[in-house]
């Protein structure tokens, strides 16, 4: 049977048992418990209109989401938490304000989960590490990843967007759907369930992407036709302003690469031109052997297949774009003479360089970073 009760009354519930019985619980745990004492509703409120712009402080939408409610139902905590379990039916993204005092209880599902702290901080519970997350830090954690968040002040305040996993493959990767390095890794990253994993942006205090999920947040507790795909669509807008803006910040969990692993693709794509396995894996301390296996995990290619993709896809930018020779093409890349540049091209794509630039197609294109 569903039951009511108030985000801020959820709170406060859970603050006074802290701070009076120095006792931490589990989400389901409280609902259980106040459900079992009679402290639930079983009459559906009226949804509150809120009256909030964009110079609203964090204060202020608190207490705007302190008066939204949430509809539960009293289940037994579970290691394995479902998309169905936590996600309203019919809705493919639920946003939450992570509940303080909770207790630690690391935890997978088989949904997407990003944490955005907007105030104060967290501790972040990832592969037997714990570390914290402070205001303007971001993390999108993969399905089947052991995790947990907790938080352990008044003051903090941290935005936790669930999305199914359908949803996240059919509106979200599409922004990863480029053809350079980073979105490759982002979706081997984000893509491979045998590993646990996360991506960490670090966006500081952009006043965009939380009044995107501001947006966002208010929608999920709307129930008129639009609310789920004007969710999704401020959901968008905010994984748009990341990867346009802050894909220099990332870092991410592997066991076998290490965090530095993107410094290496970013490194890779600025200086392809003249690269070599040998040069690229004194720079960073790996082994040939190592590193090669690396790069072919996470981008598909061999070091060699991905140096002459990386060249091969600039100059076909420059074929259509400018009015270079042939032979300033060449050299621009990373090729000798323009006869061996010739022989390359043709071989890839079956037409030699000034064919490719008169019919003016457009294939697909490893497009590399753009220079700052």
């Amino acid at each position: 049977m569903e039951q009511y009760i108030s985000i801020g009354e959820y709170q406060r519930f859970m603050t006074e048992r802290y701070h009076k019985m120095g006792e931490r619980m589990q989400f389901n745990e409280l609902i259980n418990y106040l459900s079992v004492n009679h402290l639930l509703s079983d009459q559906k409120p009226k949804m509150p209109k809120p009256v909030w712009n964009e110079s609203t402080s964090t204060a202020d939408f608190n207490k705007i989401i302190d008066s939204l409610y949430l509809v539960v139902s009293p289940s037994p905590s579970r290691y394995t938490v479902t998309e169905n379990e936590i996600i309203p039916p019919n809705r493919d993204v639920f946003i939450i304000r992570h509940p303080r005092y909770t207790r630690p209880s690391s935890h997978m599902h088989n949904y997407f989960e990003l944490d955005y702290v907007a105030e104060g901080s967290c501790s972040f519970f990832f592969d037997g590490e714990t570390h914290k997350m402070g205001a303007g830090e971001m993390c999108i954690i993969a399905p089947s990843s052991e995790h947990d968040i907790t938080i352990d002040d008044d003051s903090s305040t941290v935005f936790c967007i669930m999305l199914r996993k359908s949803t996240f493959n059919t509106n979200f990767f599409s922004l990863m759907s480029r053809k350079d390095l980073l979105s490759q890794f982002f979706r081997t990253i984000l893509q491979d369930e045998s590993k646990e994993n996360y991506l960490q942006f670090f966006v500081g205090r952009d006043t965009n992407i939380e009044n995107y999920i501001r947006h966002a947040m208010i929608e999920c507790y709307k129930t008129d036709d639009y609310s789920n795909n004007c969710c999704i669509n401020w959901i968008n807008l905010m994984m748009t302003e990341l990867l346009r803006n802050y894909s220099s910040t990332i870092q991410f969990h592997d066991y076998k690469v290490g965090t530095d692993f993107s410094l290496v693709l970013r490194y890779i794509e600025h200086n392809y031109r003249t690269l070599t396995l040998k040069s690229l894996s004194e720079f960073f301390h790996y082994s040939e052997p190592h590193l090669s296996s690396l790069i072919r995990q996470n981008t598909g290619y061999n070091f060699t297949t991905l140096i002459k993709q990386l060249r091969l896809s600039n100059a076909k930018e420059y074929l259509l774009n400018t009015n270079m020779k042939i032979s300033e093409i060449a050299d621009r890349v990373g090729y000798n003479s323009a006869d061996h540049f010739s022989r390359v091209f043709r071989g890839e794509y079956h037409m030699s360089p000034q064919s490719y630039r008169h019919s003016n197609s457009h294939g697909d294109r490893l497009i590399p970073f753009r220079e700052e």
